[in-house]
């Protein structure tokens, strides 16, 4: 049989990648996917250098829409990225008739509902396996491996480079601006971290995760995004003190009123086995109510673990080439029609319906008094604490100063761990703390989840 022909729309380190291994597993792939899969067209704005890439017999070209507009394409894979010209060309190749393989996880969590609905009309697939943790196979788990479940929360470590900034700091006790600076030095942080280390990355992630496992429409304009900027080394250390490590997850819960979604930095208990998921490696907590609690584990980017998960797309559009499209998995794993409105019964909720526990870390005057006045507001606000560690100030390297500069008063840091609470009502009475005369710096706040 002929084989299935790719055209390949950017040609940098992941499509470099998917190039070489399907070259180099061209014989089993063909066993699994039961006909070959060549790319046989390439479009990159830089011919040069992808010819010397895919060698002969292949066509480089430098406008993607001449890939498109090539009848023989039957698949199209778009690894350019982004919001703009990525959407016009998949929109464009789906208009063609052709399958779309997409690693754009920023495309689908902001477009990816008017993406889908167009394929759906049309009839062909989007597959976006390496859109999500690399080579870490987390959307077929949901999609198929998953089905018979009612998923109850996703917790994932989906960015390997803030991961890796973490883990350098719980090591070497260093505050972010210097790991991230070595961070980059090293390959593991970009340039321009923005997306990373705000946690905008991975909020595009856990959007299109929560979308396929409760099937709800991708709405990434009502996640909260929080990056891990403003985290300090002592709260890595007093975690520590306290049995916890700090990841930035992202979150998605199902609950009695709608779903969470959200990033941001948490504590999670050291016995975990997520909260040892160390360096620049991804790793991906599923709770489903018939299956109890699932772990993914690896790499999540990089040039042939991205690769391994576009290829896999490959292979099972392959499969599914000729079948008939209400025989195919969709996109979002729920039957087309089926997706709960995002208005009605399984809303996002906002940041201040969430509930979850907390560590809250204060610069306090070493006065009498002081801790019952921190715990006594704590209870008219119903929070109860859960935990408590009282350290000087020299402990974690600043002496006690006034306002003015000068060494005043002796301070202490509070670190207290709350008891399950609603972030509006914590966000009133941390309001109420900061005022207090005796609390002397603002007030660290970090969620801490269980994920028992």
């Amino acid at each position: 049989m002929k084989p299935i022909q790719v055209g390949l729309l950017g040609i940098g380190t992941v499509g470099s990648g998917v190039f070489n291994v399907l070259a180099r597993n061209q014989e089993e792939i063909q066993r699994r996917a039961g006909r070959g899969i060549a790319i046989t067209m390439v479009a990159d704005l830089d011919v040069e250098r992808a010819k010397s890439a895919v060698g002969e017999g292949v066509q480089v070209v430098s406008d993607a829409r001449a890939v498109i507009a090539n009848p023989d394409i039957d698949i199209v894979i778009e690894l350019i990225g982004g919001y703009g010209v990525a959407k016009q060309l998949v929109m464009e190749a789906i208009a063609a008739g052709k399958h779309v393989v997409t690693a754009n996880k920023a495309l689908l969590a902001v477009h990816g509902s008017e993406i889908f609905a167009a394929a759906s009309a049309k009839g062909v697939m989007v597959a976006f396996e390496a859109a999500v943790a690399g080579g870490i196979p987390i959307i077929k788990a949901l999609r198929e491996g998953l089905t018979a479940n009612r998923i109850q929360w996703i917790a994932g470590i989906i960015n390997g480079t803030t991961n890796f900034i973490l883990s350098e700091m719980r090591d070497k006790g260093l505050d972010f601006d210097a790991v991230l600076k070595d961070a980059q030095r090293l390959g593991y942080a970009e340039a321009d971290p923005t997306f990373d280390i705000e946690g905008v990355d991975a909020a595009h992630k856990v959007t299109i995760m929560s979308a396929i496992a409760f099937g709800i429409p991708v709405q990434f304009d009502k996640a909260y995004i929080e990056g891990i900027t403003q985290l300090a080394a002592q709260d890595i250390k007093y975690a520590e003190q306290l049995g916890y490590r700090i990841k930035l997850l992202g979150v998605s819960k199902r609950v009695d009123k709608g779903i969470e979604l959200r990033v941001h930095p948490s504590l999670v208990p050291a016995k975990r086995l997520i909260a040892n998921v160390e360096g620049a490696m991804n790793a991906v907590v599923v709770h489903g109510d018939a299956v109890g609690t699932t772990l993914y584990y690896g790499k999540g980017a990089g040039s042939e673990p991205t690769a391994s998960a576009v290829i896999a797309d490959l292979v099972d559009i392959t499969r599914l080439h000729t079948a008939d499209p209400h025989h195919r998995v969709p996109h979002l794993a729920f039957q087309p029609g089926t997706l709960q409105d995002a208005m009605g019964d399984l809303p996002v909720l906002s940041m201040d319906e969430v509930v979850t526990s907390y560590y809250l870390r204060l610069r306090v005057a070493d006065q009498a008094g002081v801790l019952a006045k921190v715990t006594g507001l704590l209870a008219q606000h119903d929070i109860s604490v859960d935990a408590m560690l009282q350290r000087e100030a020299q402990d974690v390297g600043g002496e006690g100063t006034g306002p003015d500069g000068t060494r005043a008063i002796p301070q202490t840091d509070l670190i207290i761990l709350t008891h399950t609470a609603r972030e509006g009502t914590v966000n009133a009475v941390l309001a109420e703390l900061q005022a207090l005369p005796t609390v002397l710096a603002p007030i660290v706040r970090i969620r801490k989840e269980e994920l028992n």
